[in-house]
């Protein structure tokens, strides 16, 4: 499944500012590194987002998300947003803010 390159584009143009940003092509998705830790993806029209285990919950409460079985294995801490929920970039920026809040507080890789 190839990724989709606007969205990709929303979200280099959303994070552009950060230190230490990277992208890498995964598994037909393209995700964005933060200090060598993943922290968003595009994964054909949907956002991958990494918002830890302790917020998976609430994140799942939200509109258009799901979670996240790529591999037929759900990942603790990341959920699946359908592209129509982040259609919209006040809703991506939401998005991308979990995302940042949960990532700063690793270690850099």
């Amino acid at each position: 499944m190839a990724y989709d390159e606007g969205l990709a584009h929303r979200l280099g143009e959303s994070l552009g500012d950060l230190p230490d940003l990277s992208t890498k092509k995964m598994f037909g998705s393209l995700v964005f590194m933060w200090r060598g830790n993943m922290l968003v993806g595009a994964l054909g029209s949907d956002l991958i987002a990494r918002v830890g285990p302790e917020a998976q919950a609430d994140a799942l409460a939200q509109p258009g998300a799901r979670v996240f079985d790529f591999t037929g294995r759900p990942m603790n801490g990341w959920v699946v947003v359908d592209g129509e929920a982040v259609a919209e970039d006040e809703a991506l920026e939401e998005w991308i803010g979990r995302c940042r809040e949960f990532v700063e507080a690793l270690p850099p890789k």
